[in-house]
């Protein structure tokens, strides 16, 4: 079992920032790909980001790409992404994500445990 928190959200005006904080606990966390996951109301859980176990590999949505950016410290067992430019669009329920293999690290279905979410809202 591997738990996972998240924290970090809260409400910013556009073009803002904001790091939300994934702690994990449990196994060990570098055996795991993590991903990074939001939810507006009414639309489906959409892909974020995600990062490899070592790091050294990244994937964004393109709706993120340039504005985002995910990291993780394996010595900490943290995840992070780093929000900037912040828009109204990006306003939803960020979740933290682990799975074990990360062969589609854009498919919500293939992760294995599921943090419990961190409210984000974007004011226009």
């Amino acid at each position: 079992q591997v738990q996972l928190v998240e924290s970090g959200g809260g409400l910013v005006q556009a073009g803002g920032s904001l790091r939300l904080t994934c702690a994990a606990s449990g196994r060990t966390f570098n055996n795991y790909g993590m991903g990074w996951f939001r939810q507006a109301p009414g639309k489906d859980r959409e892909f974020v980001a995600a990062i490899s176990r070592s790091g050294a590999s990244t994937y964004y949505a393109d709706s993120v790409n340039g504005r985002f950016a995910i990291s993780r410290d394996n010595a900490k067992n943290t995840l992070y992404l780093q929000m900037n430019s912040l828009k109204p669009e990006d306003t939803a329920v960020y979740y933290c994500a682990a799975d074990l293999i990360l062969s589609k690290p854009t498919t919500p279905n293939v992760y294995d445990y599921w943090g419990q979410g961190t409210q984000v809202t974007v004011s226009s």
